[in-house]
C-alpha cells in the first residue's frame, strides 16, 4: 500500500492505495466522488475525464499513486461555490447537451479544458477536441451548441 495525498476540488485528501489503484477508483470508491464515470476501461470513451494539475486526464488509465501531490478537479468541483451549476454545466442544461447523462461529466471536463486553452473555439475545433469523448444519445449537436454558448458565442453558428 502507498499513501497518497492530493488536493481534490480544493480540499486536501489522503488515503492508502495499491500500486494498481486507478485514479477513478480512488475518486469514486475512496472519496465517494461518483460523478466521474467509468465507461470503457480502455481510455476510449472519455466518461472518466478529470483535470490533473489543470490538464484533462482520463482517470481510468491514470494510477492514483502518480497523482500524489497533484491538484485534481472532478465534475463536482465545476459547480459554483454556492452549489449552483457552473457556466459550462448550465450551458449543457440550457442547450440540452445531455440525455442520459452518463457521458456528461467527461464532456463538461473536456469542454472546460478546451475553453481554458481556446476561449473562442470554432465549431470544427469543438468537434475535433471532443473526438476522445463518446456519447451514444445526443448526436453531439447540442453538446457542441452548449460549449459554443459557454464560450460566449452565438450558438446559431453551430451547424444544424
Amino acid at each position: 500500500m502507498t499513501k497518497v495525498s492530493m488536493t481534490v476540488n480544493g480540499k486536501t485528501v489522503s488515503g492508502e492505495v495499491e500500486g494498481r489503484t486507478l485514479l477513478v477508483e480512488f475518486l469514486r470508491e475512496g472519496l465517494g466522488l461518483t460523478g466521474t464515470h467509468v465507461g470503457c476501461d480502455t481510455s476510449q470513451c472519455g466518461a472518466c475525464v478529470v483535470h490533473v494539475n489543470g490538464e484533462a486526464t482520463k482517470s481510468c488509465t491514470t494510477f492514483a499513486s502518480l497523482c500524489d501531490g497533484a491538484e485534481v478537479t472532478t465534475i463536482e468541483g465545476m459547480a459554483n461555490p454556492d452549489g449552483s451549476l457552473g457556466k459550462i454545466q448550465q450551458a449543457f442544461q440550457d442547450h440540452h447537451g445531455l440525455q442520459c447523462g452518463f457521458c456528461t461529466p467527461g464532456m463538461v471536463m473536456s469542454a472546460a479544458a478546451l475553453l481554458k486553452d481556446n476561449p473562442k473555439p470554432t465549431e470544427a475545433e469543438v468537434r475535433h477536441y471532443l473526438d476522445g469523448n463518446i456519447c451514444r444519445c445526443t448526436g453531439y449537436h447540442n453538446i457542441v451548441k452548449a460549449i459554443m454558448a459557454a464560450s460566449g458565442q452565438d450558438v446559431s453558428i453551430a451547424a444544424e
